[in-house]
């Protein structure tokens, strides 16, 4: 490859967002030396980070290539890819516009992002551990790959967030606004309490010691996740799914269920389907279908449950 020509490259997509090169290195955790050095062709990024510059300027990974067309002659990004400099505006001008905020492989530890208003905000390889977004409105973001245990989501706006992949550790959702969020996630230990949570997805997520408390399930779908051991006393689900997920030892104690299904993870000779029996739907209420699907399954203790 033609350092020269990568270098070309860079500096045309870092000038197009209005970058400058201090800028560049600090989101790279590297020098603006060695930014400069990219682009005036004497050295050349690794491939890692080839793939971290394509995300922080706003190109395909292919723009790099030189068989892609030269810097000369490029198209220049979308216009809602370039950053513009900071101007001076009236009140309502500035509170319709919302900047997307990309903070790949950010060392954000124990940082306060409290009450901050963050919509498509990117939080890719970084590290949130102890970090606090009380209160935050965090609309549409993605948290993926990232350390986030003993993190505050205390009362924020989790609308449309998506958490993949994510330790979750003794992390607090406390009166969270939790709508079509998607969780595929470590989260041991993890709080949920006073939320209502609405078209929500736990997708193969390792929920064990997580507490749920006083929330209201609505929509949920918890697909292949463990839930052994946690306990579910007192809170409504409505049209839930518990679809071939892990759920030994969890108790429903006075629970309310209407249109929910539990679907077993194996057949009815696996152990892990005979483990079933352990769930507790003592003094639960539920509506007819999802009491005779229980029924149906022939193993579950359904004595003290109240049908309406």
């Amino acid at each position: 490859m033609d350092t020269k020509i990568i270098g070309g490259k860079i500096a045309k997509a870092r000038k197009a967002i209005n970058m400058s090169q201090a800028q560049l290195a600090q989101q790279l955790f590297i020098s603006a030396q060695a930014v400069g050095k990219w682009e005036r062709g004497e050295s050349m990024p690794d491939i890692t980070t080839f793939n971290r510059l394509a995300d922080i300027l706003g190109v395909d990974l292919n723009y790099f290539s030189e068989n892609s067309p030269s810097a000369a002659n490029e198209t220049p990004p979308p216009e809602s890819l370039v950053r513009q400099p900071m101007l001076e505006a009236d009140p309502l001008s500035h509170s319709e516009r919302q900047v997307e905020v990309n903070l790949t492989a950010a060392n954000l530890q124990d940082s306060d992002f409290a009450g901050v208003t963050l919509h498509k905000g990117k939080f890719k390889a970084s590290q949130l551990r102890g970090a606090n977004f009380a209160g935050a409105d965090l609309t549409g973001s993605l948290f993926e790959v990232i350390d986030a245990r003993q993190a505050s989501f205390d009362d924020a706006n989790l609308t449309d967030c998506h958490f993949s992949v994510t330790d979750l550790s003794e992390a607090s959702f406390r009166k969270s606004i939790l709508v079509r969020t998607s969780l595929s996630m470590s989260g041991q230990g993890a709080r949920f309490i006073d939320s209502n949570l609405v078209d929500v997805k736990f997708i193969k997520a390792d929920l064990r010691k997580t507490i749920f408390e006083n929330c209201a399930f609505n929509g949920v779908d918890f697909t292949y996740c463990d839930l052994r051991g946690v306990r579910f006393d007192g809170q409504t689900f409505i049209d839930v799914k518990f679809d071939k997920s892990a759920l030994n030892n969890v108790s429903f104690r006075d629970a309310t269920f209407r249109n929910v299904s539990f679907t077993p993870p194996f057949s009815l000779t696996n152990k892990s389907f005979l483990a079933m029996k352990t769930i507790c739907f003592d003094g639960a209420t539920m509506d007819k279908l999802t009491y005779v699907v229980l029924k149906g399954l022939g193993i579950i203790d359904l004595s003290k449950v109240t049908v309406i």
